[in-house]
């Protein structure tokens, strides 16, 4: 069964531009997510390729996750059928410790920007950038499923003054 176990970060810098490769312009629609935690998303990058993604709760920060190809027609069909969506430019980062990410999002996502790393096992030592500021691994208003339904500009107050005060 495939695993993913990451957290995530706000950064609250641009020293990650330091180590970022090339920008990669990625669209997300959510076909399905419940509040359990199951989501089926359809990804499709600027380059045509073009994936589905089952993804379920597991034990701790780890979640079950499934990535299918699928034909880049079929992605954008999947996009026009999609009522929740994410557009958002991502880094792979040469940094150490894991496979780092940052997403720059768009659209009522914007400002956001969020940096995951992919790590083997939940306990992986990890040495955290100081671009990175909160913590918020397990905090569900922040995956991109939750930001398609809620996106971060109608976020109530307290979450945007919760937000401001920690970073």
């Amino acid at each position: 069964m495939a695993l993913e176990i990451e957290r995530r970060f706000l950064v609250t810098h641009p020293g990650w531009r330091r180590v970022a490769g090339p920008p990669q312009a990625l669209r997300q629609g959510y076909l399905s997510a419940s509040p359990d935690g199951f989501t089926v998303r359809m990804r499709l990058r600027a380059d045509g390729k073009a994936w589905l993604t089952l993804k379920a709760p597991a034990a701790g920060i780890a979640r079950h996750e499934f990535e299918y190809d699928i034909p880049g027609t079929d992605a954008e069909e999947l996009w026009a059928l999609a009522s929740h969506r994410v557009t958002k430019t991502r880094y792979s980062l040469q940094q150490g410790g894991g496979d780092w990410v940052v997403d720059c999002f768009e659209g009522s996502n914007s400002p956001l920007i969020l940096a995951e790393v992919e790590l083997e096992a939940p306990d992986s030592p990890l040495t955290i950038p100081d671009w990175c500021g909160v913590e918020i691994t397990g905090d569900p208003r922040w995956s991109n499923a939750a930001l398609a339904y809620q996106p971060f500009a109608t976020w109530p107050k307290d979450w945007i003054d919760e937000y401001r005060l920690q970073t």
